[in-house]
């Protein structure tokens, strides 16, 4: 589903968006984080005294959702440390390094974590992403989520938008699958340079954490979408992470399943509930959930929890 020019930017709406969504399930507690004009999940840390506090970046797998102690909590109690949950849904890494006040709170903190986020927030010839994952069409200004977006670049329709000749199909998906791979290879650069500049523009330690599914040794396939994009993160891979690596003090690498799938139970009686991700967006409405497949469950954010602590003590303890 695309979004006329005229219709205003859904962006500021998008991560809110989880709350209307996931509100029989759970409360997230959002608040405006003072100075940014931007809502985080709370409660928010009353105080943020300089070097006494962690700051945690990232998309839905660092926010929570449907998790009602995600991994910044959970290290908050482990380490008996405030720790800011700056989990943002949809983010990518050009949304943090282009916000200068978000750069300079981080700048404050004992250690920053940084999450290895998708490749498909990110700018390229074609789209506009702002850091998020909901896009904008260079060409006509047009408002697509990225996967739709990318699916359109897959299937050719912006060289043969009115197809209907089976051989005009055919050579659409060819034309679509040569500029997808050029494509890629933008963006992918796009999204190492920007995730570079999140990190040189901090002056304290930094870890970064890889929090997947999903291993990083995977290479993409241009024969359909699920296969190009792949799993969260979108598009990056074992050589863009190497890349990266050299610009943090340490590196942690979390692949998990535990607790997925997760059923959805709602907060208010306990008994199973669904959840219409319409709420979020209008253009994922479609199949209600019963159950929770693609963020991250309680169960791996304690494993995040367990990955990140001794190194987060060794950091401050230097």
């Amino acid at each position: 589903m695309a979004l006329s020019p005229a219709d205003p930017p859904p962006r500021a709406a998008h991560r809110p968006g989880y709350a209307r969504r996931d509100h029989e399930v759970i409360d997230y507690r959002m608040e405006e984080l003072p100075g940014t004009g931007l809502s985080f999940r709370g409660p928010l840390p009353a105080v943020l005294e300089p070097g006494r506090f962690i700051a945690c970046v990232g998309a839905a797998q660092t926010f929570g959702c449907f998790c009602e102690r995600p991994y910044p909590a959970l290290l908050a109690d482990r380490l008996g440390l405030p720790v800011l949950n700056l989990g943002y849904g949809g983010a990518g890494p050009r949304f943090f390094g282009s916000r200068p006040e978000l750069v300079a709170l981080l700048g404050r903190a004992a250690a920053v974590v940084i999450q290895v986020m998708s490749g498909r927030s990110e700018d390229n010839t074609l789209f506009e992403s702002g850091g998020l994952e909901f896009l904008r069409r260079r060409s006509d200004g047009a408002w697509l989520g990225a996967a739709e977006a990318w699916r359109q670049v897959l299937d050719g329709d912006t060289y043969f938008p009115d197809r209907e000749a089976r051989w005009l199909r055919w050579c659409a998906r060819r034309a679509g699958r040569l500029r997808a791979r050029r494509l890629v290879a933008e963006t992918r650069g796009n999204w190492v340079a920007s995730h570079a500049k999140l990190a040189r523009g901090l002056a304290v330690p930094r870890v970064l954490l890889w929090f997947a599914q999903r291993s990083p040794r995977w290479s993409p396939s241009f024969r359909d979408l699920g296969r190009l994009l792949g799993e969260f993160p979108h598009l990056v891979d074992e050589e863009m992470v190497a890349v990266l690596r050299p610009l943090h003090e340490r590196y942690v690498e979390c692949v998990t399943s535990r607790g997925l799938p997760q059923p959805l139970l709602s907060r208010f009686t306990g008994q199973p509930c669904r959840v219409d991700p319409a709420l979020d967006r209008p253009d994922l409405g479609g199949e209600l959930w019963t159950h929770n497949r693609y963020y991250p469950s309680p169960a791996m954010h304690e494993d995040a929890a367990a990955a990140l602590e001794p190194v987060l003590r060794e950091l401050l303890a230097s």
